[in-house]
């Protein structure tokens, strides 16, 4: 047997060894290390076809606006950019489950009414599963092309054939090349399969959705260059037994990539929530101790989200600490912050926190709401039912400020809060704000006393 006639690539990033390892050196991970066969050399230089490009002069180059297409959904819409862009390949991903096939199909059904060319190629269900799911969703137009199978070279001739608009491809860990000897879903196959689909995007100038399974940690699975080759890389977030859905734009080479879109999970499908702060605070009790609202920003978009807090004494010598939607070693940070310049003996009480609606927060602005809720729940003082609370908490205790702050007065006033706790810096930032009271604050005792 000839030499090296097998590599060893990691599940996860990527990874290229001669030999197998239990740990892969570039993501650390463990036992993620397979062996697929190595792909043959071509000897020689390939043969040149057509004519040699030229550098060109930027000046030169046409800068007509492209139309791009309207999916029919604003969410949808707005996390794209601004909507699809024909000649793109968009990676769509997470958790089994969550409502990605269903997304595309509502998106298949809107453009249907406005294109006449549209495929869905489905690798995992039958047409018989995917007829019974269109049925929830509702009527289709002839327009819309269903395709089962997975083979890349009968889906290429096909594609070539019908020239779709766009297409979608359900998922990308099933497609498989014939010339290459791996499993469906390998390194190899998913690496080869997306490079065939990005060549149909391109040279067609048809708008690609693929769907990607998920690892365990959350992202998408097989190798890294996956989400470097395609334009977009948007993730589904949210506990699928719950009604509502997050569409996060993790990479967007047309848009901003910090925006979000916010959908409810019901019979007929997902549905948009334009409202995402007035239903995030939906159910939140009257008069509790340790609840504070907080406002946070995804991309250009103001949330407003409930930072709950429980504080009580603890019964062993070592107290508990549970963060639920935030980072665990930050609530251990802001704790010590209060103990050490408010003088509060958090050391002997238990402290759970809990972000309602299951959304995570990892911005800074929520630090002083946090502290607030701790500080609530501790004196067991409810904090006033419309005030709105923003900051960040700096180790010294002093609040420091955050970008966007006319953007989340703007949103507290649109929701009928008429009270907003933010840092004193931020004051000079915000303009034609009547009928709203801001209080700025410097420090953490300053916020504990406004209150």
């Amino acid at each position: 047997m000839k030499k090296n006639a097998t590599l060893f690539f990691c599940q996860n990033c990527g990874y290229e060894s001669a030999k197998w390892m239990g740990q892969c050196p570039a993501c650390r991970e463990w036992n993620t290390f397979a062996e697929e066969p190595k792909a043959p050399s071509v000897k020689g230089r390939p043969t040149r076809v057509g004519e040699r490009r030229e550098p060109v002069a930027l000046g030169e180059i046409r800068s007509d606006d492209q139309q791009r297409l309207l999916t029919g959904m604003a969410e949808l819409d707005q996390v794209l950019g601004g909507g699809i862009v024909p000649g793109s390949l968009v990676l769509v991903g997470g958790d089994p489950g969550i409502g990605k096939s269903t997304l595309l199909l509502q998106v298949c059904r809107s453009l249907s009414e406005r294109l006449d060319r549209i495929l869905y190629i489905s690798g995992e269900e039958s047409l018989q599963q995917i007829r019974l799911r269109v049925a929830r969703i509702g009527e289709f137009s002839s327009s819309l092309r269903l395709l089962c199978e997975t083979n890349l070279a009968d889906i290429e001739t096909t594609v070539l054939k019908m020239k779709p608009q766009v297409m979608v491809v359900d998922s990308i860990q099933t497609m498989y090349q014939e010339s290459i000897s791996s499993a469906p879903g390998s390194v190899s196959q998913i690496r080869e399969a997306t490079g065939v689909l990005m060549r149909l995007a391109k040279q067609q100038n048809i708008a690609v959705f693929i769907v990607g399974h998920v690892t365990k940690d959350g992202t998408v699975a097989g190798p890294r260059v996956l989400e470097h080759m395609v334009d977009t890389v948007l993730y589904f977030e949210g506990d699928r037994h719950a009604s509502y859905r997050i569409l996060r734009g993790v990479k967007n080479r047309f848009g901003s990539t910090n925006e979000i879109g916010v959908f409810e999970m019901t019979d007929r499908g997902l549905e948009e929530v334009a409202n995402p702060s007035e239903y995030m605070l939906s159910g939140r009790p009257e008069g509790a101790s340790g609840s504070v609202v907080v406002c946070m920003m995804e991309g250009t978009r103001p949330m407003l989200l409930e930072v709950q807090a429980l504080v009580c004494k603890t019964n062993f010598g070592l107290p508990r600490r549970t963060a639920a939607g935030m980072d665990y070693n930050r609530l251990n940070l802001l704790m010590a912050v209060l103990e050490k310049r408010l003088g509060l003996p958090l050391s002997g009480y238990d402290a759970y926190v809990n972000i309602a609606g299951g959304v995570r927060l990892s911005e800074p602005a929520m630090d002083l709401g946090l502290v607030l809720a701790i500080i609530s729940s501790y004196r067991d003082i409810p904090v006033p039912e419309r005030t709105i609370v923003f900051g960040e908490v700096g180790l010294s205790g002093e609040v420091r400020a955050v970008s966007m702050a006319q953007q989340r007065v703007q949103e507290a006033k649109k929701l009928g809060f008429t009270r907003v706790i933010l840092p004193q810096s931020c004051l000079a930032q915000i303009k034609n704000c009547s009928g709203i009271e801001l209080v700025g604050v410097s420090a953490v005792k300053d916020a504990m006393a406004a209150l």
